[in-house]
């Protein structure tokens, strides 16, 4: 995927951490009602750009970062150089310690098998404290998916960005979709050159992400995802909590 890769330098013209005000801060609520304790520490895993991070961080003592993109990764520390960012994938990372929460956002839309998915949701289990919390955030299930195109971008100075996505699932019974992107970059010397990117994703049913919460230890709860950008009731989120004992 060359948005994360070659092209990762690019990440915050097209997807500005300030879009990300209102999500990040529906996530951090989320996370802390659900709460038995006060939160002081945080792990995300597919941390990416560091958006979420950029908002989060000022609530809790400790947010830890985990990315399996090196370029995605510089891209965080420009934006969050005061927290602790590992390059590590997300199904078999360990660091040897538990937090009082996980948070997985739509990194977690990569894991294109139910034994990816499995991975990583283990992994979050691993570094959740006994009575804490993890949120897990795709995209779409296969319950809400359908096909759209989304487009944007934006100028920083003579270098800018234009965008345009098209997700579609080429077979309903597949546990993937496609999302295509063309880029046009517009670099300091006025040349445009045009890229395009495929990113295949995974999409399962609810009854999979419940059972694999269920088969790894987890109890869980499926909440609403409020955003006034999407319609009520249309999106949501998984959140879920490690048994004290």
């Amino acid at each position: 995927m060359k948005l994360y890769n070659e092209l990762a330098s690019w990440w915050q013209l097209m997807s500005p951490a300030a879009e990300y005000t209102e999500e990040a801060a529906f996530y951090r609520t989320t996370l802390c009602n659900a709460a038995r304790q006060p939160i002081e520490t945080i792990l995300e895993l597919g941390s990416g750009g560091g958006n979420n991070a950029s908002h989060m961080k000022h609530h809790f003592k400790e947010m830890v970062l985990v990315d399996i993109s090196p370029g995605m990764l510089a891209m965080g520390r420009t934006l969050n150089p005061e927290l602790t960012h590992f390059e590590a994938d997300m199904r078999t990372v360990r660091l040897g310690r538990q937090f009082d929460a996980v948070f997985v956002h739509d990194a977690v839309c990569y894991m294109t098998t139910e034994t990816d998915l499995r991975h990583a949701i283990e992994t979050a289990f691993v570094h959740c404290k006994p009575g804490g919390v993890a949120l897990f955030c795709p995209d779409h299930i296969r319950e809400n998916f359908e096909a759209a195109a989304e487009h944007g971008g934006e100028d920083a100075g003579e270098r800018g960005m234009r965008w345009l996505s098209w997700q579609w699932q080429r077979d309903p019974d597949e546990t993937t979709y496609f999302v295509d992107y063309a880029y046009l970059l517009r670099e300091s010397d006025g040349v445009v050159r045009v890229v395009y990117d495929r990113h295949i994703e995974g999409l399962f049913p609810r009854a999979t992400w419940l059972q694999l919460f269920k088969d790894v230890g987890f109890t869980h709860k499926v909440i609403p995802f409020e955003h006034s950008d999407l319609e009520p009731g249309k999106h949501e989120v998984f959140l879920c909590i490690r048994p004290e004992a």
